[in-house]
């Protein structure tokens, strides 16, 4: 058997509405020498059945389905076992890629040996069809720690084509069950020769079902999906510039894991809120306030005021109270 060029990793959770239009849009590609590899994270619709009709159809897709839900960082990892492409790239369940994406991304790392990741161009699909490219900075090349750096606040996102031994060195962060994933993301990055855009488009569908707009406790799952990646910063031993830009990622993080509470905790039951309060306060209390910039700590709403918790949690109640008022929330 011939070794694939590309393996796309695929996790699925109920996801038989979307699930075909994934597939179809991987069977059409431009590429040859693609496999697909799909988790299905114990689902518990008709996704099994989609996939095993897909699998009888196309000897290019395997299948495989997990007994409990674990999430998709999980899922991804056991996928990735299988995989056996020189290049690695995921595909969300209810998201598709242009015919020709997987090739342009090949073509760029056969093109420059240096270039470990490959970002795709992102277009993001509304439910009323009008579509929206996430803007990207103008860049040939990046560093793996310019990469890095940019990834710290999204100016780059994390939707991208990596050469295999990124994913043998560090696979899918599964310490949570939401946003660890991003970790991995971060890490590609830091160790990549070269980092390069290719003009593939993957398209992006938004919808209410996305775990970021549910109302519960999995969205505070960012805040230890931070700290796992400070560790493994830490692990790294890289310098103290990188930790203390990412300290000042935990605090804006745990700011807006507030904005979040703040607009959603009416639709929290009082176990979640009680719960979100003692997550967001045990965060509080471990950011080291003096890596902290000027910009991230003086100013309404973004103040430690250590070491009281409850005018930290005044000033957060003021703050996005007033920004409701100035319809700016």
């Amino acid at each position: 058997m011939v070794r694939p060029v590309c393996s796309v990793i695929v996790a699925v959770y109920n996801g038989a509405a979307f699930l075909p239009q994934c597939l179809d849009s991987l069977m059409a590609q431009t590429l040859d020498g693609v496999e697909v590899i799909v988790a299905d994270d114990a689902s518990t619709d008709a996704t099994p059945e989609v996939l095993a009709d897909y699998a009888a159809r196309y000897d290019t897709i395997r299948t495989l389905h997990l007994d409990e839900n674990h999430g998709q960082a999980y899922a991804r990892n056991q996928a990735l076992k299988l995989a056996q492409g020189d290049y690695i790239c995921f595909l969300d369940a209810d998201d598709w890629y242009d015919r020709d994406a997987l090739r342009q991304a090949v073509d760029v790392f056969s093109r420059h040996a240096h270039t470990d990741c490959v970002l795709f161009d992102v277009v993001q699909w509304f439910d009323d069809h009008h579509q929206q490219r996430i803007p990207l900075p103008q860049f040939e090349v990046m560093s793996g720690y310019e990469a890095f750096s940019e990834s710290l606040s999204w100016a780059i996102h994390g939707v991208y084509m990596a050469r295999r031994a990124l994913y043998d060195r560090y696979p899918y962060d599964d310490s949570c069950r939401a946003y660890s994933d991003d970790n991995t993301t971060r890490l590609h990055y830091y160790i990549s020769r070269e980092v390069r855009p290719c003009g593939g488009l993957y398209y992006y569908r938004q919808h209410e079902a996305s775990v970021t707009h549910k109302a519960g406790l999995r969205h505070f799952d960012y805040l230890r999906a931070n700290e796992s990646m400070r560790r493994q910063l830490i692990d790294l031993a890289v310098g103290d510039d990188v930790l203390r830009r990412y300290e000042n990622q935990r605090w804006l993080v745990l700011v807006d894991c507030w904005r979040f509470y703040f607009i959603h905790r009416q639709h929290m039951t009082p176990h979640d809120r009680r719960a979100a309060r003692a997550e967001m306060k045990r965060v509080w209390k471990t950011i080291d306030t003096t890596t902290l910039e000027p910009r991230n700590k003086w100013k309404l709403g973004y103040m430690p005021l250590r070491p009281s918790w409850r005018l930290f949690c005044l000033q957060e109640e003021l703050y996005f109270t007033l920004k409701r008022w100035l319809r700016r929330l």
